[in-house]
């Protein structure tokens, strides 16, 4: 007698199941997002893979658990290499996201490219093995270098005419989307690398749903988790987002993987954010910064150089603000245009910072200060395409926007940081002594910093103002 099918109504906004169709889903109150997948139980058709099988855990006493010695899998790229904190960790699991076109598939394929020591599995489920080899090749003939991982060549480049020029031999390529497929291949390959692109597109046999459904991108990742534990091969996979930029899927697939990066940045400009969500092996306060160009995404090592650039003389409303992404300090140039309100009701524009904290901003000059900034329109922008959510970047929006409406130019050899609350005080901010080397490194005489700020040392070649109001910044820069 044949086995009854199961079958559960599964959301495919969290992931809740109910044994019935309902309309709304109880837990997220979406509605007309359940639905139906067949579940089978079958074992034999979970395809365990044979360098699993055999394997029981057993209970083990935490002091006899071996030390976990093994290195780090060095990276080539020391911006990937950094925000994973020192490099690859053998068995663990690596889930990156963000928009559309924003450069997940080329920053994990020159990773495979640009590490000959490595060998890596590239499986597709979007692409065909001819439209990754044309974006590798684009990769390779467009790069003036390759580079390599210091341990495997003392750090040496090679120029395009010697045998790295051409594709080298270490990457794979495999277009498949079942689970117990792809893990036969690994099985026979042993890779050192196995990169995923996209979960989304993977599909397991012991779900009869579609691919992308939560059922399949948990039981999928699920797989995975389970296979890499076991080998120890890690493996990084590309997650699609939703309109809302929430990794799609159910929110378990977060909890299961070791690392959540975000790649994340405008795609009018160059640069790149890696910001890593969550990292079991590392500290998430790390950014790796990339610019995008013809032949893939170049690291970024001195961003602050670049975001300044080289200006003769400054105009007004414009300022440059030293803050903090995650543990690497940054000087951002932020530039404010303030002009008479033509149509009656004032304009408020903001690119790169949150656009109610720009109108408490104003509404503390009006208020504290005595500017009438109510008939005028005020537009702001952080340069580089960069958004900025710290606090600290208040004072310097606060002197650019002044500096804008009283058309008096801010000093080149300035820069601020510091947090301006509702009562016109500036606020002492975290991590104050990086801040003032970065500025001293990049040949600013001045930083504005709170009063109270301790710990302070003297820095040669830069001047450090405290202050405690709004009005003191005003004296010292307009008299």
């Amino acid at each position: 007698m044949a086995a009854k099918v199961r079958s559960k109504f599964v959301c495919q906004n969290c992931g809740s199941s109910y044994p019935q169709w309902l309309g709304q889903c109880t837990q997220c109150k979406e509605w007309n997002t359940l639905v139906e997948e067949v579940v089978d139980r079958v074992e034999e058709k979970r395809g365990t893979p044979a360098s699993v099988k055999g394997r029981h855990p057993v209970p083990v006493a935490i002091e006899a658990i071996p030390a976990q010695d093994g290195p780090r899998i060095a990276l080539s790229d020391g911006e990937f290499a950094r925000v994973l904190g020192g490099g690859l960790v053998p068995g663990s699991i690596t889930l990156l996201g963000g928009e559309p076109g924003i450069g997940k598939s080329t920053l994990l394929l020159q990773t495979a490219l640009r590490n000959p020591h490595l060998k890596t599995l590239y499986v597709s489920g979007e692409e065909s093995e001819h439209q990754v080899k044309m974006r590798a090749e684009r990769l390779g003939n467009s790069s003036s270098e390759w580079r390599v991982a210091s341990g495997e060549s003392g750090g040496r480049a090679h120029a395009p005419d010697s045998p790295l020029a051409t594709l080298p031999s270490n990457c794979y390529v495999l277009t498949e989307t079942n689970t117990q497929n792809i893990f036969k291949h690994i099985d026979a390959l042993q890779p050192g690398l196995v990169v995923i692109d996209s979960v989304q597109t993977l599909h397991t046999a012991v779900l009869d749903a579609s691919p992308g459904s939560v059922g399949q991108v948990r039981e999928c990742t699920a797989e995975l988790m389970r296979f890499a534990k076991t080998t120890g091969i890690p493996m990084v996979l590309i997650g699609h987002i939703t309109k809302d930029g929430f990794i799609a899927g159910p929110k378990v697939l977060e909890h299961m993987v070791d690392c959540v990066l975000q790649f994340e940045g405008d795609r009018d400009h160059a640069y790149r954010l890696l910001r890593p969500l969550k990292n079991r092996f590392g500290s998430t306060n790390e950014l790796g910064i990339y610019e995008m160009q013809g032949s893939g995404l170049a690291e970024v090592e001195d961003p602050s150089q670049v975001l300044l650039g080289r200006r003769e003389e400054r105009p007004s409303g414009v300022v440059v603000a030293a803050t903090m992404e995650g543990m690497r300090p940054l000087l951002i140039e932020v530039q404010a245009l303030v002009s008479s309100a033509v149509y009656g009701t004032p304009q408020r524009s903001s690119t790169g910072f949150d656009l109610r904290r720009l109108n408490m901003l104003l509404a503390v000059m009006e208020k504290r200060c005595g500017f009438r900034l109510g008939q005028k329109d005020v537009f702001l922008n952080l340069a580089g395409g960069f958004r900025v959510e710290e606090p600290a970047i208040d004072l310097a929006v606060v002197c650019a926007v002044l500096s804008s409406n009283a058309d008096i130019a801010v000093p080149m050899d300035s820069c601020f940081a510091g947090e301006v609350g509702l009562t016109g005080e500036i606020r002492p901010v975290t991590r104050t002594e990086q801040r003032i080397a970065e500025a001293a490194k990049l040949g600013f005489a001045r930083i504005f910093v709170p009063k109270g700020t301790k710990g302070i040392a003297p820095v040669k070649g830069i001047e450090v103002v405290q202050v405690g109001q709004v009005s003191e910044v005003l004296s010292h820069l307009f008299g």
